[in-house]
């Protein structure tokens, strides 16, 4: 049975005052005050949930003052809610749900291949909700449950939106269809108890047929109009509960037809003047409507980031998108096993560089649970052996859950 939303909101707000007022004492001391219980054993996804899962990674669980008391996260739970995890096929598998059981996964996404019908895919949720309320899980919040319902032919559940971004910017009047498309995206993914759009594209685009607009991706190609049809878009989207994701920062406008990073590397030789005054602009309204996430690009723009994808580089995480704009939500990474990174190792040492380029959310979208879990114990290897600092790992932590307190309001 589902929590009623007034005993998610008001046990969300009592976990997160306690984590958050413990984090940020925890930061400032440049470290989290551990208790050392025995190390657990490997994983055991087929075990009743009264029974305490064994973990992978060591429990060094958190006490939190701030908690009453009670115990606080571990490491491999604070680790936890930083990924998004996937499946395959239409049911959760049963390792999955143990880890949620535990309070070790952050959120899902769903694809086409996991969703048969609205009714399926809402009793899918209710079941994966069922298992974030195990007590043995401290994080009482909803999960961060997505998809990318964007319009037109990019849906991954049926209904609206149906119209692409290219046919609102071309409709007779674009604000009120981006308003319209932004309300009915909501509420088709509120309606299945979704808490997060991976929409809308803010990308720019610069020739017709080229990688957006090809699948009708961009409103337009004058920024403004992309910035405030974007916006439109956000606002209408968050009222109705679901939070809204602007992507792909700083842009993936000027990429051509071919130029897909889910196959392949891609570099956009994009001057800065041109990344700052056209592709970025777009991000000052989605920030100025209070878009809840941004997704960052795998492009590697040199003038900006030499060598390195945007969601690794701190210069465009950290520098261009938190200082130069101001955006202080979630950010989160754009698919981890994207071919855009194959030069980059595997995904541990991916989730490892995302982290601290400042990364928020790890989205592990390869439709299989386990990729999530080396993902996370990357995270916790990178807390131990202190490649990821403390105080900014709490940060992003402090933001996701937040963000997950914040679900469906």
């Amino acid at each position: 049975m589902r929590r009623s939303l007034s005993w998610v909101r008001i046990g969300a707000a009592v976990v997160v005052l306690g984590l958050v007022v413990f984090f940020i004492a925890s930061a400032a001391a440049g470290s989290f005050p551990f208790s050392s219980p025995a190390s657990k054993g490997s994983d055991s996804a087929g075990q009743s949930p009264a029974t305490p899962r064994p973990s992978t990674a060591p429990s060094t669980a958190v006490s939190s003052p701030a908690s009453g008391g009670k115990p606080g996260l571990s490491l491999p739970q604070m680790a936890g809610q930083r990924v998004i995890f996937s499946y395959h096929g239409l049911n959760p598998p049963a390792g999955l749900l143990t880890l949620i059981e535990h309070g070790e996964v952050g959120g899902v996404i769903f694809f086409g291949h996991n969703i048969s019908s609205l009714a399926q895919i809402t009793k899918v949720i209710s079941e994966l909700e069922q298992a974030n309320a195990s007590p043995l899980n401290p994080v009482r919040a909803p999960l961060l449950l997505m998809t990318d319902q964007e319009g037109g032919i990019v849906r991954r559940m049926p209904g609206a939106p149906y119209l692409s971004e290219r046919q609102i910017g071309e409709s007779a009047d674009p604000s009120a269809s981006a308003t319209a498309a932004g309300t009915s995206a909501g509420l088709n993914l509120r309606g299945v108890g979704m808490t997060v759009n991976l929409a809308p594209v803010l990308d720019v685009y610069r020739q017709p047929g080229d990688f957006d607009d090809q699948f009708g991706r961009s409103y337009s190609t004058n920024p403004e109009v992309v910035g405030q049809l974007g916006a439109d878009f956000i606002t209408a989207q968050q009222r109705t509960g679901v939070a809204a994701t602007a992507k792909h920062f700083p842009g993936l406008g000027p990429a051509a037809k071919s130029q897909n990073t889910d196959k392949r590397p891609v570099t956009l030789n994009v001057s800065v003047t041109a990344i700052r005054n056209t592709d970025e602009v777009p991000y000052q309204a989605a920030i100025a409507a209070g878009v809840r996430l941004v997704m960052l690009s795998w492009a590697v723009y040199p003038a900006l980031a030499p060598g390195r994808p945007a969601g690794m580089s701190r210069v465009i995480v950290s520098g261009e998108l938190r200082q130069r704009l101001g955006f202080n939500g979630v950010t989160v990474t754009d698919a981890l096993e994207a071919g855009a990174l194959k030069k980059f190792g595997p995904i541990q040492n991916r989730a490892v560089l995302a982290a601290q380029a400042g990364m928020d959310l790890l989205l592990c979208s390869a439709q299989n649970f386990a990729e999530g879990e080396q993902a996370s114990a990357a995270l916790v290897q990178g807390y131990q052996d202190g490649r990821l600092g403390h105080p900014a790992f709490a940060a992003a932590l402090k933001r996701v859950l937040a963000l997950r307190a914040s679900a469906g309001s």
